[in-house]
């Protein structure tokens, strides 16, 4: 397991180290393993870890995990790790997924308003931000090739049986915040949501040997 002294923004870090990985079920622990054992794989013959986290609308659940699973890879000082997101439409990051992560500790920056508005998204001083938007799956800001598809809502893996230039397919799906969206528990469960994104690839990250 890698040392985690981190270089993560310290309200990050506050939040990361009151993960409780504990409250995981084995079940979902079965879940998670195809992706640790992706990233292993690769870890081990020290190659680039392309990781694509895909969702319908790529709006919410998709972003949450990419921007967790890059904070995380960090974090655990797991080298050549590039996370993105696409759904099988284009639509917008929502609003209330951005908030959720500024909330969080994340430096969000507007880079572009419009109906599908573009984010940088920081998570470390001196680390790139992750640009945040809504992309198709096959948007040329994503791999063409040697990644891992993870499948993170019912439907885009119901659609998607196969994802063109995917080196591995792996569905971990979340519940979709969007139910509580305009009631009085939403950002309540937008950040449960993140929380339970980041607790179960904590969880992943934590597994791997570097």
């Amino acid at each position: 397991m890698s040392s985690t002294q981190s270089t993560v923004f310290s309200e990050i870090e506050f939040i990361i180290k009151a993960l409780n990985p504990e409250t995981i079920s084995e079940d979902r622990k079965e879940v998670l393993k195809p992706l640790t054992e992706f990233i292993q794989s690769k870890v081990a013959i020290d190659a680039e870890i392309r990781l694509n986290f895909i969702c319908t609308h790529n709006s919410r659940r998709s972003h949450l995990s990419q921007v967790w699973a890059q904070t995380l890879a960090h974090y655990f000082h797991i080298k050549n790790v590039f996370c993105y997101s696409g759904g099988t439409e284009e639509t917008a990051l929502f609003p209330m997924a951005a908030e959720t992560l500024q909330h969080s500790g994340f430096e969000i920056k507007t880079l572009s308003e419009g109906k599908n508005p573009v984010y940088s998204i920081k998570y470390a001083e001196n680390e790139h931000p992750v640009i945040g938007f809504s992309k198709k799956l096959n948007d040329d800001f994503n791999p063409k090739s040697g990644f891992a598809a993870i499948m993170t809502c019912d439907s885009a893996n119901e659609a998607c049986p196969f994802v063109l230039g995917a080196e591995k397919r792996i569905p971990i799906t979340f519940e979709d915040p969007k139910a509580f969206d305009n009631t009085p528990q939403q950002s309540e469960k937008y950040r449960e949501r993140s929380l339970q994104i980041a607790t179960e690839l904590f969880y992943v990250f934590s597994q791997i040997n570097s």
